[in-house]
Parts: C-alpha cells; sequence; structure tokens
C-alpha cells in the first residue's frame, strides 16, 4: 500500500476531476421523472394490499416522505458529479437511521444501524442523504434556516476531521473504533437510555400473550401483526436451518438450543412497508429466555441501477448483513441470511435494546450534537471500507466542502418538500391510494 501522504495527494488530485464546491449542486434536470411515478415504480415487486399503508405512512410529513423516497433520492444523485472515491455506502443515511443497539458483550453501541440499500457506490451519496435528512429534521422540530445550515457544516466538519484520525490509525485499530458521545444531556444519551429499556422480555410482553402457563403466542393486531398460515410458517421454519449457517460458528450452537413456538407477519418501518416480513418467537431456558427473530425481505438496493464495476449480487440478504458488518464495528450477532419461496431475506434479532431519535427531539444544541456524532459514524464507516487517507485529502481541512454540502442540503430539502406535495395531491386525486394512521 502507498504511504498516507501518497494516498491524501491522490485525494486531493481528484478535486481537479470535481471540485469540492461542486457538491452545492442541484436543480431538478430536464426531464426529471415524475416523483410520483418514481415511488410507484419502486413498490412493483411487493405485497400490493400493504402498498396504501406504506403511502400513508409516507404522507404524515416531509421527512416521512424522505425516509420512504429513497429511489426517487438514488435517481436524482446519480445525474450528479463525484469525486470518484467510492466506499461501502449506509445507502440511507439519515438521522432516523443511526440508533443504539446491543453488542453480544451486553453493552450499549451507537451506530449506523439500517442497511437495506448498502452497496459499494460514492461516498457523497451518503453524505448528500444525510445532510438532507437534518435540515428536514431540524425543519420538523422547528429550527430556523441557519440552525438546519449549521447542522449540516458541524456534521461535514466532523466527518473530515475524523476520516483525518481514522486515516492515521492502524487498521487494528480503526477496526475496535466505538463512538462514544453518550453523555448525560446529549441526544445519543437520551437514545442510549431509551434502548436500555427495550428488552426481549419487553418486546415479549409488546407483542405476545399468554395462552397457558408455559405458552406463547403472537398478538394478531391487524394490520401490523396477523398471524401465517400454515404453509408459510413451516416455509420461515425451515428457512432457520439455512440460516443458522450463515451466523457466526460461536453462536450457531446458541440458535439450536431455542425452539421456535410462533410465526406471525409483522409490519415494520416505512422504506420497508410491502416486503414480507416475519417474526419468529423462540424460547431458550424456559419461558424467561425469549429471542424473537425478524426475517425481512430484501429488495435489490435502490443505488444499484446507475451503479457500475461492482459485483453481482447473488443474495440481497447477503448484500445487506456483510455490508452492515463492514460498517459497524459490533454487529449483531445473530445476523444472517436465508431464503424462501426463492425470494430472499436478512435475519436478526427484533428489538434486542435498539431505539433511534426522533425528529422532533432534535431542538437547539441538540441538533448540533446529534450532526457531530452523525459525521463521525459515517467517516467511521467509510473509512473501514475505502481509503481514508485519499477521502480525507479530498475533503481537505477547509470548511469548502461544508458549506456545499449545507447549500446541497437546503436545496433538495426544499425539492423534498416540493415533491411531498405532489404526493400529497395525488393522493387527493385518487392516484395514490393511502391509509392514515396505521
Amino acid at each position: 500500500m502507498l504511504p498516507i501522504s501518497e494516498r491524501q495527494e491522490r485525494g486531493k488530485a481528484l478535486r481537479n476531476k470535481t471540485r469540492r464546491e461542486a457538491n452545492a449542486e442541484w436543480s431538478p434536470k430536464k426531464g426529471r421523472s415524475d416523483p410520483v411515478a418514481t415511488i410507484l415504480a419502486a413498490n412493483n415487486d411487493r405485497l400490493r394490499h400493504l402498498l396504501p399503508i406504506k403511502m400513508g405512512r409516507m404522507a404524515a410529513g416531509p421527512f416521512a416522505f424522505f425516509r420512504g423516497a429513497a429511489p426517487l433520492m438514488a435517481a436524482d444523485l446519480a445525474t450528479l458529479p463525484v469525486s470518484g472515491l467510492r466506499v461501502q455506502i449506509c445507502g440511507d443515511a439519515h438521522v432516523r437511521n443511526l440508533g443504539a443497539y446491543a453488542a453480544p458483550e451486553g453493552h450499549l453501541v451507537f451506530d449506523i444501524n439500517d442497511f437495506d440499500e448498502t452497496i459499494p457506490g460514492p461516498l457523497e451519496w451518503d453524505l448528500k442523504r444525510l445532510a438532507t435528512s437534518l435540515v428536514l429534521a431540524g425543519r420538523e422540530a422547528g429550527e430556523g434556516k441557519n440552525a438546519c445550515r449549521e447542522s449540516v457544516e458541524e456534521m461535514v466538519r466532523s466527518y473530515r476531521t475524523s476520516m483525518n484520525r481514522f486515516a492515521a490509525m492502524s487498521v487494528c485499530d480503526l477496526a475496535k473504533v466505538e463512538i462514544r458521545r453518550g453523555t448525560k444531556g446529549t441526544p445519543v444519551h437520551a437514545v442510549l437510555q431509551k434502548a436500555s429499556r427495550v428488552t426481549p422480555s419487553g418486546t415479549l410482553k409488546k407483542l405476545a400473550v399468554v395462552v397457558r402457563r408455559t405458552r406463547h403466542r403472537f398478538h394478531d393486531r391487524l394490520p401490523v401483526l396477523r398471524h401465517v398460515d400454515t404453509r408459510t410458517r413451516n416455509e420461515v421454519l425451515l428457512s432457520l436451518g439455512r440460516y443458522r449457517k450463515t451466523v457466526p460458528i460461536s453462536h450457531q450452537w446458541i440458535l439450536q438450543a431455542y425452539e421456535p413456538v410462533d410465526v406471525a407477519f409483522k409490519i415494520v418501518g416505512t422504506g420497508s412497508v410491502g416486503t414480507r416480513d416475519y417474526v419468529v418467537l423462540l424460547f431458550g431456558n424456559g419461558v424467561h429466555d425469549p429471542l424473537i427473530l425478524q426475517v425481512k425481505e430484501e429488495m435489490p438496493s435502490c443505488y444499484a441501477p446507475y451503479l457500475s464495476g461492482i459485483p453481482v449480487v447473488k443474495h440481497e440478504g447477503r448484500r445487506v448483513a456483510e455490508g452492515q458488518q463492514k460498517m459497524q464495528t459490533v454487529a449483531d450477532p445473530f445476523l444472517g441470511y436465508t431464503t424462501i419461496d426463492g425470494r430472499h431475506f436478512l435475519v436478526r434479532q427484533l428489538s434486542d435494546h435498539k431505539a433511534s431519535i426522533n425528529p422532533t427531539d432534535l431542538k437547539g444544541t441538540a441538533l448540533l450534537e446529534y450532526a457531530l456524532v452523525c459525521g463521525e459514524l459515517l467517516a467511521k464507516g467509510h473509512a473501514r471500507t475505502g481509503d481514508a487517507a485519499a477521502i480525507a485529502g479530498y475533503c481537505g481541512n477547509s470548511a469548502k466542502l461544508d458549506d456545499a454540502l449545507a447549500k446541497f442540503a437546503k436545496l433538495y430539502a426544499d425539492q423534498t418538500e416540493s415533491d411531498y406535495e405532489q404526493f400529497k395531491k395525488a393522493i387527493a386525486k385518487g392516484r395514490v391510494r393511502a391509509v392514515l394512521g396505521k
């Protein structure tokens, strides 16, 4: 490998191809597809009877719309200049896709925690989606334009300075980096506190009912949670044998010690509504030892049509699992994948000490504090999967990239709000069916 200084110079040289100031650019290109049509086209392979729920959740506000409109932003980002620096991108980097979860050793970790769209791609795509989400979240919290702009500048500054630090680390030290900024009174601390209360036993009480002293079953709470037919139940349970082979050998014996007792279909999130998502209830050493697994269908990344020179994806669940393991310092030890009826699924623990921020909580200094952590976490994920020195060289030590991305985020947040208004009009005219409040 070339010395750090030479790799930094290579990164600086990329500014001749794409100036850092060029990252400020956004205006809809002539011939930009109708945003509503783009969103509807992305739903083609989903369960049609659930799509009105997804559309209803997206109709809740501009930020909710943004969460469900990753395919729309992917198409827009693909029209913009990039530096040529590739990393493993999260693909859906926004403020609600960072959060807390339990490490195998039991302590709580704060990191990026949603990877449905992960794929090798331009680092700018993650930065621009995360930056836009800060502006939209700030607006939802009632913050003004200056505060929203400052939050993006703080996030990018944190990304740059963190990347410089990571570029100088040994590979082994970088592999161990955990972001610990959860001091009392900060947004991260609030999320960690919330996560500490989300236990397997608590999730069991929320999702299941005791039918006999030693037997539990999931609730039927239509449309969000319902039991599946016998054929589907058998297929899901059969797939767990294939899944078990994809987790580390250290945890395969643990899974073998848990016995499945029930299977249900569960609607999750916003962007994932309409995919086939199952939950499996298992017990190990008695009724006080529950394990709930989520078996979640994975579609191709919405960025895939716009990328060349990347490996062929043979299994979408594996793509997500491996992308997550590359970007996170600590991953769910039960993370794996399986296949059901020719469809690809990710498998993971459901709600094991997991929690995320509510955008309305990002008021005042909380927005800036959270932006700082966002930048550091994204830099860590990119440094682990790309050339940190070259990225640091491109980003530089001045505020040019900060300023450019702050301008972009404002423009694209405005675009999102405009697209959201078109989306609401489509609902009002009956072009889009939406069920609100589900």
